[in-house]
Formats: structure tokens, C-alpha cells, sequence
């Protein structure tokens, strides 16, 4: 039985408490096999002391500096021989698993873009609100794009039922990076998060109210483009609609479930890796209840 050690006390660790069997969750980080990071702030320090100490981490954190800095554990943790799984949550995360399935069903794939609506809480809020104030990373034939204002470019996109069309933007997210990393042949990445003309206004202020312990049902949309067997252009769209800590707590315990089963190599690892099993992963995160839905088309009247 592989115990989980779970750090953070909001809305995200209750979820996954809620849905780590059949894993035993202990009080202390220094019991656990495997230990799940999902406080607020950056976790980049933690990890590092954890994986010196010989334990598998997963990191739930959407921040954009923070995961840079985890990615460089990459030989620490190759030293110990544990596993730092990065951006186990939903953007990133659920984002890289969708994406890399989406591939496997492509001859090829170019394109990537993701969007996403909806906070897990109020961390998961203020790191939303920080999103839409600073510079959004994207990969551009061949070249980042990293002096782009996040809360500009405005797209609508449209997310899974009930949540449908919404206004989504630029945002300082880790998602381009990240899938950069599983993609390398892809010539565009993207990332929006949906947004108000409120949120866009008072992005560059302190947040005007305290945040909701968790908002409404959210939505993650992954599209894929690229061709099939035969040459032809192609553009797949898979995603979500679920209360966001939900996701993120069903994401974490998938990871889990892989590296408990030692199906993760040592060594940093991401949403999307070829190395890890993202049929098992992906199945993990239905297991717990979350939908994942197909885009299908517009039926004809």
C-alpha cells in the first residue's frame, strides 16, 4: 500500500483526500512514499527538500517561474532515483494528458492550444488573477514569444456544456512550456484563460475581493491540429467541464497510482511525456468521476 503524503489545507487537497484510494493519506510528509504538494505559494524549495530526502513529489502548482524552476531538479531527482512530477493539475496537467492523446489519434500533429475557465479555489484565484497581469509565454514557428501582454488576443472559445462559449485570453501560464517540452516538433502552442473586462481591468490591482472558496463548474479545452493517414488537415477538441478542484484532485491521485505501480521513470516528468502511460493516467482521472467529452461537430438542421 503506498502511503500519500499530502501538503496544503485548500479546496484541491480536500478533493484529492477525497479521491486517493486506494492509497493511504498520512499527517506526515516524512511517512509518505510519495508526497503531494497543492499549497499556495511556490513549491520549487519544498520539492527539492523532499526529493534530497528520497521521496516521490507531485507538484499541483500552475505557476509559471515556479515550474521553470522545478524542471531544473531534473538531475536531483535522477540522483535519488524518485520521480517530480510537474503540473499534475488541470492546466497544466489534465491539459498535457488530453493533448498527447489527441496526437496519438494524428498522423501528425503542429498545433496545440489550450483554454481554460474556471479557479480551484482561492489560491487557485489570486494565481488566475496574476495570470492575466504579466507576460504570456507561446511557442511561434520555431521561437518563443515571451514579451506578449497576458489578458490580450482575445479568442472565444467554446468549452464543454454547461459552460459553453466564453471570452478567453493570453495568460502567464506554464501550459506552452510545459507542452513545448512533450511537442518539440509542434510549430504553435498557445494558452488562454477565460476572462471579464473586470478581471482585465483590475488585473494589474490587488484582487477587490476575497476570493470564493471554489467557484462553478470550470472547463479545460485542448485543440489539436494537424493531419491523418491521408494527408488531410485535421483539428481534434477534447475537453471538460467539472468543478476545477475536482479535476486537479483526480489528476494528482492518477499520478499517484503510476508512480506507486513504478510506471514513472526518475527524473522530472510532465503531462504528456511519451515515457509515461497516458491511456492509465487518463483512465485514472475517469475512474474518479470527471467526463472527459469529445467535440464532434455542429449537427446540420
Amino acid at each position: 500500500m503506498t502511503t500519500v503524503g499530502l501538503v496544503g489545507r485548500g479546496v484541491v487537497a480536500d478533493r484529492l483526500r477525497r479521491v486517493a484510494a486506494p492509497h493511504t493519506v498520512v499527517s506526515r510528509d516524512v511517512d509518505a512514499d510519495v508526497v503531494v504538494l497543492a499549497p499556495s505559494g511556490p513549491h520549487a524549495d519544498r520539492a527539492a527538500v523532499l526529493i534530497a530526502s528520497g521521496r516521490h513529489v507531485i507538484s499541483t502548482s500552475g505557476d509559471l517561474d515556479d515550474v521553470r524552476e522545478m524542471l531544473a531538479l531534473d538531475d536531483q531527482a535522477r540522483d535519488q532515483g524518485v520521480c517530480l512530477a510537474v503540473g499534475a493539475a488541470v492546466a497544466p496537467g489534465l491539459s498535457g494528458l488530453i493533448a498527447r492523446h489527441l496526437a496519438d489519434l494524428l498522423a501528425g500533429c503542429d498545433e496545440l492550444h489550450v483554454a481554460v475557465h474556471g479557479t480551484a479555489g482561492p489560491s487557485c484565484a489570486r494565481e488566475h488573477h496574476h495570470m492575466l497581469r504579466g507576460w504570456a509565454v507561446g511557442w511561434h514557428d520555431e521561437g518563443w514569444i515571451e514579451r506578449t501582454p497576458a489578458g490580450s488576443g482575445r479568442e472565444l472559445c467554446w468549452f464543454p456544456e454547461p459552460v459553453g462559449a466564453r471570452d478567453c485570453y493570453r495568460a502567464e501560464s506554464p501550459d506552452p512550456l510545459l507542452l513545448h517540452r512533450t511537442f518539440p516538433d509542434a510549430t504553435r502552442i498557445s494558452a488562454r484563460v477565460s476572462a471579464t473586462r473586470r478581471d482585465r481591468l483590475t488585473a494589474r490591482l490587488p484582487m477587490l475581493s476575497p476570493p470564493h472558496r471554489e467557484g462553478g463548474i470550470g472547463a479545460l479545452r485542448v485543440e489539436a491540429r494537424g493531419h491523418d493517414q491521408s494527408g488531410a488537415r485535421v483539428t481534434l477538441i477534447w475537453g471538460v467541464a467539472e468543478l476545477i478542484a475536482t479535476a486537479a484532485g483526480a489528476v494528482a491521485a492518477a499520478f499517484v497510482d503510476v508512480i506507486a505501480a513504478g510506471r514513472a521513470e526518475a527524473g522530472v516528468v510532465v503531462a504528456g511525456d511519451v515515457a509515461l502511460p497516458t491511456a492509465a493516467l487518463l483512465a485514472g482521472v475517469a475512474r474518479r468521476g470527471v467526463r472527459l467529452q469529445a467535440f464532434t461537430g455542429i449537427p446540420s438542421r
